[in-house]
């Protein structure tokens, strides 16, 4: 029996490194391109490179990079950070406008979200079930199948009520339907004793005290897996802001300012010029997902297993 529990154990930690291995594969050679002085394309990568420096990480931070005879200026024209020649002022790059949608969006999101959870677990109302089963029918269809509607609509705002399409219209169509995702939450709230809120309810409490003093203070892990996941959303997203942006650099996020670097300035899926710079912006763009998720893996574990307790 211990051979057996001894082999059982190697068998699984081979299969497990492996799997690691493979997992970490490509973050490595991401990050070994970023470090490159090559140049060239994908197709003309090695696993290694044979030169290691630092100008693709300057390139994307200063709009320059190392040629012969020194640093040339006016190398990217995708600006990932901040752009200091448009007209003598500082505009601001892709990577803080995604910044803005991803806070805006996790704020407005994180309260639809929680408080469409608390409504459905606590009160009783005629419709509950049926609504409950709409959204979970809803949920199986991609959202994109709506953006040509929501674009026309917003469209239609822009003339009419001359109220221009910005990085707000992102953080309303990302945050809109946030409540349809009310699963986890509301297994979460299902698990906190009912008796705590009729206790609070004999002392005069409304459902909104209760709501905001009681419960919130409770359910810490459920607000940070809900807040995590609604920053994650926006940060990596391509299709719905590609399509809402267009050819508006100053609303471009980093997914779209990432995918026009990585198709070369000709749109031939050679960017000769931007490959090592791409490399670099899309390691630097994942350190903010990686900190939260560092400092906030307890929480964010708590809340997903406490929310799939109960449904």
């Amino acid at each position: 029996m211990k051979a057996r529990r001894i082999t059982g154990d190697v068998v699984i930690y081979v299969i497990l490194t492996v799997m690691a291995v493979i997992w970490l594969l490509p973050i490595l050679w991401l990050v070994l391109q970023s470090f490159s002085n090559e140049g060239g394309s994908l197709s003309q990568s090695r696993f290694i490179p044979k030169s290691l420096g630092f100008e693709n990480y300057i390139a994307i931070f200063t709009n320059q990079r190392w040629s012969t005879g020194g640093w040339a200026s006016n190398y990217m024209n995708h600006v990932i950070f901040f752009d200091v020649e448009r007209d003598g002022t500082i505009v601001i790059g892709s990577f803080f406008n995604t910044l803005i949608v991803a806070f805006g969006t996790m704020i407005f999101a994180t309260l639809l979200t929680l408080m469409t959870s608390y409504a459905l677990s606590r009160l009783r109302f005629r419709g509950r079930t049926i609504i409950m089963k709409i959204c979970l029918v809803m949920g199986m269809f991609p959202g994109f199948l709506s953006l040509i509607i929501m674009y026309w609509l917003f469209r239609l705002i822009e003339t009419d009520l001359g109220i221009p399409m910005g990085l707000w219209t992102l953080i309303f169509l990302y945050s809109a339907g946030a409540g349809a995702g009310y699963y986890i939450s509301k297994g979460f709230f299902d698990t906190i004793s009912k008796q705590i809120d009729e206790a609070a309810m004999i002392d005069g409490a409304s459902r909104f005290q209760i709501f905001y003093k009681i419960t919130l203070p409770l359910s810490k892990p459920i607000i940070v897996y809900t807040a995590l996941t609604a920053f994650m959303g926006p940060w990596g997203e391509y299709i719905t802001s590609s399509f809402i942006i267009r050819n508006d650099s100053s609303m471009m996020t980093v997914a779209v300012e990432l995918y026009k670097m990585a198709i070369g300035t000709d749109g031939t899926s050679e960017a000769t010029d931007y490959w090592g710079s791409f490399c670099a912006a899309a390691v630097f763009i994942a350190i903010p997902v990686s900190i939260l998720f560092v400092f906030m893996q307890k929480y964010y574990v708590s809340g997903v297993t406490g929310g799939a307790v109960k449904g």
